[in-house]
């Protein structure tokens, strides 16, 4: 009986050896494919996505904003896509954005706040619609009804 246990558990630790031979096997002939990363514009605009998903969060409860975020400034320094080029529109609609982004944080302002969002937000779909259209359903959502 112990020799039949002895057999019974070499015979165990030889097959599960054999199989982890076969998975180092299968992983060393798998393809090795390219990742997208994204420019460092991409991650800005998805920044400013989430800042003005938290600037949303804060007016729709009433409370007040902090300060102008200086990060929204590197839109006129970040790298674009290698396709994309930084031309007089872009540059343009960049400094409409940070002027409507800074009127968001103006606490003088006669104009309500959810207007002056929805003002920046507009501008960063009038940008898209000629730029780069593909986030616009997206921006949309951030839009205050």
């Amino acid at each position: 009986m112990k020799h039949l246990l002895c057999i019974l558990s070499l015979a165990l630790v030889f097959s599960c050896n054999s199989k982890v031979k076969e998975n180092e096997k299968s992983v060393s002939n798998k393809k090795v494919y390219d990742m997208y990363e994204p420019s460092e514009m991409a991650n800005l605009m998805n920044a400013f996505y989430a800042e003005n998903e938290k600037i949303k969060a804060e007016i729709l409860a009433g409370d007040t904003l902090g300060e102008f975020p200086l990060d929204f400034m590197k839109i006129h320094t970040a790298e674009l896509s290698d396709f994309k080029k930084r031309n007089d529109k872009f540059k343009a609609y960049s400094q409409l954005y940070i002027n409507a982004e800074q009127e968001v944080f103006n606490s003088e302002s006669k104009i309500p706040i959810e207007d002056r969002f929805n003002n920046a937000i507009g501008v960063c779909i009038s940008c898209h619609q000629t730029e780069c259209t593909g986030p616009i359903p997206r921006i949309k959502k951030l839009l205050i009804k």
